[in-house]
C-alpha cells in the first residue's frame, strides 16, 4: 500500500495539484457567497427576531436535503460542472455562517447597546465598531464550521464535472484501487484542517485587519479567475463519460485522436461523469461536447421507438443513428467493433448449487435471491425494469456503485450481480455469466454522440473519432479494462497504447 501510495504521489503530483486546486478554488468561492448572505442577513434580521427564527429553520431544512439530490435538482436550472456544485455548497454553507452571526449579534450586553444609542452613534458605526467586532469570535466560529463542512462535501463535486480531489476518490472506487482513494480522502482531509487552522488564525486578528485581509484575497481571487479565463484557448471541446474505466479509456481514446490532428485545442476529458440521462442532457445544454453511448442505451432509453428492437447490431445502429437525428438534431458517428452488452452473473458456487445456466433458470427458483445493481441497470427499460417483466425475475435488488457490487459478489454479500461483457471482474472473480436464453438484451455497440451542430462546426473532430469505426474486439477492451481495474494502470496510457499499438496515432 506504501509503494502504492508513493508511485501515486511521483507520478500524479500534477493531475493531484490541479485537483487540489480546484478543491480549494470550488470551497473557497462557497465560502464567500455563503458569508457574502448569511452575515448581512443576520444583521439585517436583527430586529426581526420571527423573520430571523424562519430563517434559521429554512437553512436546516436545506441541510436535511442530501447533497446529490440537491445536485439533481439544480442540475435541470444550471448545468453541469462548477455552478451547480457552488450553489450546492452555499446551501449548506448558510446556516452555520447565519446562525453564529446572529447569535454572536445577539449576545451581546443590551445595556452596552443602550448605551451606544445613548452617546448618539448612528446605527452604522455601532455596527461596525463596536458589535461585529464582539460578535467575530462566533462569526469565525461559524465559517470554520462552514468550509470543513464544504470541503467535505465538494468531494462529490466530482461527480458533476467539476473536478476537485473527489476525482481521485471516485476513481478509486471505481478501480478498487485502495491507494487512489485513501490519497484523495488525505488530501481532502488536510486541506479542511489547514484552511480551518488559518481562518482560526484569521479570528485572532483585530476586525480592521480581518476586513483588509479578506478585501486581499477577494481581489487576488478575482485576478487569478480573470486571468485563466482569459488565456482560456479559443477551441475547447469537453468530452464526458459515464463511471467505470471502461468510459473513461474511450474519452482519452476520443481526446488522444482529437489532439493528433488539431494540438493546438483544448480538450477536457471528465470521467465518472453519471449516468446516462445525466450525460445525455448535458450535451443537450451544450455542457459537454462528446460522450460515448451505445446502441441498445439510445434505444430502450434516450429515444421514442415504437418497436422492439432489432437483434441485428447493423439494423440497430442505423435505428439509432435516425432516431437521435430526427427527434434530437443529434450526430451518432460510426460505432466500434465490439460490443458491450448487459449480463447477469453469479459465482461459480451457487451456479452449481442451484443448477442455474441461464436467466430462465434464475427466474424459476422463484426465490428472492440478493441482487447488486449499478444505478443505471436498475433504473433503464433496457436493464432489471424490463429485464424483470420479460423473465417475472424475483429478486431483492440493491443499487450499488459498479466495481462495489463485484466485490459484494466476489465476499458472497450478494447472490447476482449485472455486468458488460467486457468487465475485468468476470474473469478476476470466476463468474458464471448466465444466458440471456430470451432475447432481451438488445445489440451493444459503443460510438461517440455529439450534437450535430457540433458535428458540422467541426468535420476534423468526426473524421479524428471515425478512426475507431469497427475497432476493439470484446478481448481487447476486457484486457484493457483488466489493466486499469486490477492493475491500476491510468486509463489515458492504456488508451494512448492502443491507439499507438494499432497504428491510430503516430505519439
Amino acid at each position: 500500500m506504501i509503494e502504492q501510495i508513493t508511485q501515486i504521489l511521483t507520478t500524479q503530483s500534477g493531475e493531484l495539484l490541479q485537483a487540489l486546486g480546484q478543491h480549494l478554488e470550488i470551497s473557497l468561492l462557497a465560502l464567500l457567497i455563503a458569508a457574502v448572505i448569511g452575515i448581512p442577513l443576520a444583521v439585517i434580521l436583527m430586529t426581526h427576531q420571527k423573520l430571523a427564527e424562519a430563517m434559521l429553520q429554512v437553512t436546516s431544512v436545506l441541510q436535511t436535503i442530501p447533497s446529490l439530490a440537491l445536485l439533481g435538482l439544480l442540475i435541470p436550472l444550471v448545468g453541469i460542472g462548477t455552478v451547480p456544485a457552488v450553489i450546492t455548497l452555499v446551501l449548506y454553507a448558510l446556516m452555520p455562517i447565519f446562525q453564529n452571526t446572529y447569535a454572536g449579534l445577539s449576545g451581546i450586553d443590551p445595556a452596552l447597546k443602550e448605551a451606544e444609542v445613548a452617546f448618539g452613534l448612528p446605527r452604522a458605526k455601532r455596527l461596525l465598531r463596536i458589535e461585529l467586532p464582539l460578535a467575530m469570535p462566533l462569526i469565525i466560529s461559524g465559517l470554520r464550521i462552514a468550509l470543513v463542512m464544504i470541503i467535505g462535501t465538494a468531494t462529490l463535486a466530482a461527480l458533476i464535472g467539476a473536478g476537485g480531489l473527489g476525482t481521485f476518490i471516485l476513481v478509486g472506487i471505481q478501480s478498487n484501487n485502495n491507494a487512489l482513494l485513501l490519497v484523495g480522502a488525505t488530501l481532502s482531509a488536510g486541506l479542511a484542517l489547514v484552511v480551518s487552522a488559518l481562518i482560526r488564525w484569521l479570528g485572532m486578528l483585530s476586525f480592521k485587519k480581518i476586513t483588509l485581509s479578506l478585501a486581499i484575497f477577494v481581489g487576488l481571487f478575482g485576478v487569478i479567475e480573470g486571468i485563466v479565463r482569459f488565456q482560456t484557448p479559443q477551441t475547447e471541446i469537453t468530452i464526458a463519460g459515464k463511471l467505470g474505466s471502461e468510459p473513461e479509456i474511450l474519452m482519452n481514446m476520443y481526446r488522444d485522436l482529437i489532439l493528433a490532428d488539431r494540438p493546438q485545442y483544448k480538450v477536457s476529458v471528465k470521467p465518472n461523469f453519471g449516468g446516462t440521462t445525466f450525460l445525455f442532457n448535458a450535451l443537450k445544454a451544450d455542457k459537454i461536447d462528446i460522450y460515448p453511448e451505445f446502441t441498445g442505451t439510445v434505444l430502450q432509453t434516450l429515444v421514442k421507438s415504437p418497436t422492439k428492437t432489432n437483434q441485428n447490431p447493423v439494423k440497430t445502429y442505423r435505428h439509432a443513428q435516425q432516431a437521435l437525428q430526427t427527434q434530437f438534431n443529434m450526430a451518432y458517428l460510426s460505432p466500434m467493433h465490439y460490443q458491450n452488452g448487459y449480463d447477469l452473473a453469479v459465482s461459480a458456487v451457487f451456479a452449481k448449487k442451484y443448477n442455474v445456466r441461464t436467466i430462465s433458470d434464475l427466474a424459476a427458483l422463484n426465490r428472492p435471491f440478493t441482487a447488486g445493481f449499478d444505478p443505471d441497470f436498475y433504473h433503464q427499460k433496457d436493464g432489471y425494469q424490463g429485464l424483470k417483466q420479460t423473465y417475472h425475475l424475483n429478486l431483492d435488488a440493491k443499487i450499488m456503485e459498479p466495481s462495489v457490487r463485484y466485490k459484494a459478489i466476489a465476499d458472497g454479500k450478494v447472490d447476482v450481480v449485472d455486468g458488460y461483457t467486457t468487465d475485468a471482474e468476470v474473469a478476476r472473480y470466476k463468474l458464471v455469466v448466465l444466458e440471456d436464453d430470451r432475447h432481451f438484451f438488445p445489440p451493444y455497440q459503443g460510438a461517440p454522440i455529439m450534437k450535430a451542430e457540433f458535428a458540422k462546426k467541426h468535420p476534423e473532430v468526426v473524421k479524428a473519432l471515425n478512426r475507431l469505426a469497427d475497432k476493439i474486439t470484446e478481448n481487447e477492451m476486457q484486457q484493457m479494462n483488466y489493466q486499469v481495474q486490477v492493475k491500476h494502470r491510468k486509463a489515458r496510457d492504456v488508451a494512448h497504447d492502443y491507439l499507438i499499438e494499432k497504428k491510430l496515432i503516430t505519439k
